[in-house]
């Protein structure tokens, strides 16, 4: 890949994002669905590429046309490919750069119930996933058992965690597993959405919400994804000169740094269990574990760093934001972009069977779990973990910001802080990373065992200790 061949496809890349940005502007049913301008833009790529326009033109018999591969050229379709892998790691650095870090005491006490509901559904979107692959999928499609961690990797992963393992899965002989994961992220992402709202307007008419009385009127600049000019704030804040740096180079620098300090991490792992364990007893686990949630640990580490010795608070969490927000519109559109319809036509019975498995368990988690395992606010509590465990962490902020939009309740916080002990095992985070090498190394039976348990045991954390509070 040239230099020259990079840029080109990221200024393409930058034309289909804005051409999503301004389809949702002029799209009513768009705004509704409240879908991201990336998720829009990739699907424009996906529809004018070689899996929808090539084949279209190739079955119409104009094979040899210059659009039997779609408008873009494959040397650019082959740089997108990359992306997803490569930005997944900067979304994960940054996921706790420029936050004071709370006690874990303080992040349990406020956070206790929403991390206990939501590893509750992470674990069951395991245990669901992995018994639905041993008694149907195996059995009467042949799809590998590492399909079980699916529907965790695609909905509670996201499209994020998904594209970020494509290594891992061809690493593993799994090759379809990346296009279903995404494929289930999108799934998830889209029902998130719908299911959300619908189910907010049902509680709000039924008294089950806490804060609100009446469905919220939602602006139209708010549906397009506008923010009104006399309501614009900034993005972020310059901590240093630009004489000296400037402020977004200094921060993406930050960011650089977790990522080398994950990648250490990582190969300091994997020498120890080439050197170790791994000779004696055959089984390697780390060489399989992308590096995405090595550079999570690194971005703590670094953040740990600069709270005890940056005395000029040189670290702004919202330019932080900024990059992890870009580097998530760059990774979604191009993961879409460059999605295979074909495996998912191939599988599609399997796919659809994941995807109401996933959606099931997740609507049963959040209409019968929550009301009992929150003290209070349990709607709007558990509609933040509800989109989250669909696919996106944006999601549960909307429906978090629809059912209580003055931030009366403890959700938002509650759920700012769960992330600290959330993302760092499920989500996208170590187990969610290792979950198919686990299964590929000892089995099905033995990961369903160990989800079961740890669903057991967070369900029971939320049903007999924080009920009573």
């Amino acid at each position: 890949m040239s230099p020259e061949l990079i840029a080109v496809s990221f200024l393409i890349l930058g034309l289909v994002l804005l051409s999503g940005k301004w389809i949702r502007v002029m799209s009513t049913p768009l705004q509704k669905l409240f879908l991201p301008s990336s998720i829009i833009g990739g699907f424009v790529a996906l529809f004018l590429g070689p899996e929808v326009l090539g084949s279209i033109v190739t079955w119409l018999g104009f094979g040899n046309s210059f659009l039997s591969n779609g408008i873009f050229p494959l040397e650019v379709l082959d740089v997108w490919s990359v992306l997803p892998g490569l930005f997944i790691n900067i979304i994960f650095a940054s996921l706790f750069l420029g936050k004071k870090l709370p006690s874990i005491q303080k992040i349990w006490r406020i956070a206790g119930p929403q991390i206990a509901h939501g590893q509750t559904i992470a674990w069951g979107q395991y245990v669901f996933g992995i018994l639905v692959t041993m008694l149907i999928l195996t059995p009467f499609f042949a799809l590998d058992p590492m399909t079980g961690a699916l529907i965790e990797i695609g909905f509670e992963g996201g499209h994020g965690t998904a594209a970020g393992m494509a290594g891992t899965f061809e690493g593993l002989g799994f090759y379809e597993g990346s296009d279903l994961a995404l494929g289930l992220a999108t799934i998830g992402l889209i029902f998130g959405v719908i299911l959300g709202i619908i189910l907010m307007n049902y509680a709000v008419k039924r008294g089950k919400t806490e804060i609100i009385t009446n469905e919220r009127e939602i602006s139209l600049k708010e549906q397009a994804g506008i923010v009104e000019f006399d309501n614009r704030v900034s993005a972020g804040k310059l901590t240093t000169r630009t004489e000296s740096i400037e402020p977004l180079s200094l921060h993406f620098a930050y960011v650089g740094v977790a990522i080398g300090i994950g990648y250490v991490i990582q190969q300091a792992l994997i020498f120890l269990e080439t050197t170790t364990w791994g000779p004696l007893t055959g089984t390697y686990l780390l060489e399989f574990i992308p590096l995405f949630p090595f550079a999570m640990i690194g971005g703590i580490f670094l953040q740990i760093f600069l709270d005890k010795f940056d005395i000029y608070r040189t670290l702004d969490r919202d330019l932080i934001v900024r990059i992890q927000g870009f580097s998530l519109d760059v990774l979604i559109v191009s993961a879409i972009a460059t999605l295979s319809l074909t495996i998912i036509g191939e599988n599609l019975i399997p796919f659809l069977i994941l995807a109401v498995v996933g959606i099931i368990w997740n609507l049963v988690a959040f209409i019968y779990l929550a009301p009992i395992m929150f003290p209070s606010y349990w709607f709007e509590r558990g509609s933040g973990n509800f989109g989250q465990s669909m696919g996106m962490t944006a999601t549960g902020i909307l429906l978090m910001k629809l059912s209580d939009p003055d931030n009366k309740s403890p959700a938002l916080e509650g759920f700012g802080y769960k992330q600290l002990l959330f993302e760092p095992i499920v989500g996208g985070g170590i187990f969610t990373a290792a979950s198919v090498t686990l299964i590929f190394q000892f089995g099905p039976e033995v990961v369903l065992v160990f989800s079961l348990v740890m669903l057991l045991l967070w369900l029971s954390i939320g049903l007999f200790y924080f009920r009573k509070k």
